[in-house]
């Protein structure tokens, strides 16, 4: 028996063609060796600094949604499969992951998997959100190796964490309830309002 009842896997990127970017399918996996019948549960609809590649109906794919596939195609049941479409950065995963599939599935347990270079804001975003009033969790946390990255993109985005975890350390001071996290995020985050919002550029844009 596992002492994680969920398996979840934030978001990291599409390629061209709409399949998970290499570091994603790192991720994948691992929760394939990882699964004994849990729900896995894939994050995201995709990102702001691209637009998402689009089907041969000329419709977006979601990055959850193609997650899933490749984890149904690598032989997992899509009874135990859950996609997360709403999100577009890892606060919204995690808020997104709690209010829309942990919380009514009855999760307490997850392990959350993520690359290397998306651990330390991965678990401070997550520890944060999750460790929210309400309902109590307790998390597990792994990491895989930064799968695909040259060695000037994982520099980029390296240090384009270090500074987004320095904000996220910020946030985790002031938003101290659901209800606050759900009204800065609709009214102050630029991914989730009409506000406009900047792409990553340089090295780390190929990154997302």
């Amino acid at each position: 028996m596992t002492d994680y009842d969920a398996i979840l896997v934030p978001g990291g990127g599409l390629t061209p063609d709409g399949r998970p970017a290499p570091w994603v399918r790192a991720r994948l996996d691992q929760a394939i060796r990882r699964w004994s019948g849990q729900p896995i549960i894939a994050l995201s609809a995709g990102t702001t600094h691209k637009p998402p590649p689009r089907d041969a109906r000329g419709f977006p794919i979601f990055e959850a949604v193609a997650s899933s596939r490749y984890l149904q195609e690598q032989g997992i049941p899509g009874e135990v499969l859950y996609s997360e479409t709403a999100s577009y950065d890892t606060i919204g995963n995690a808020y997104f992951a709690r209010v829309v599939h942990t919380g009514p599935m009855g999760i307490r347990r997850p392990l959350v998997i993520t690359s290397e270079f998306h651990l330390a804001r991965t678990r401070a975003v997550f520890d944060w959100i999750f460790g929210l009033p309400g309902t109590t969790y307790s998390l597990l946390y792994e990491s895989v190796p930064d799968a695909g990255l040259d060695g000037v993109a994982l520099r980029a985005r390296v240090e384009r964490e270090r500074l987004a975890l320095t904000n996220v350390f910020s946030l985790r001071q002031s938003l101290t309830s659901l209800p606050e996290l759900h009204r800065w995020l609709f009214t102050s985050h630029s991914a989730y309002t009409a506000a406009p919002f900047t792409p990553a550029a340089g090295a780390a844009g190929g990154t997302y």
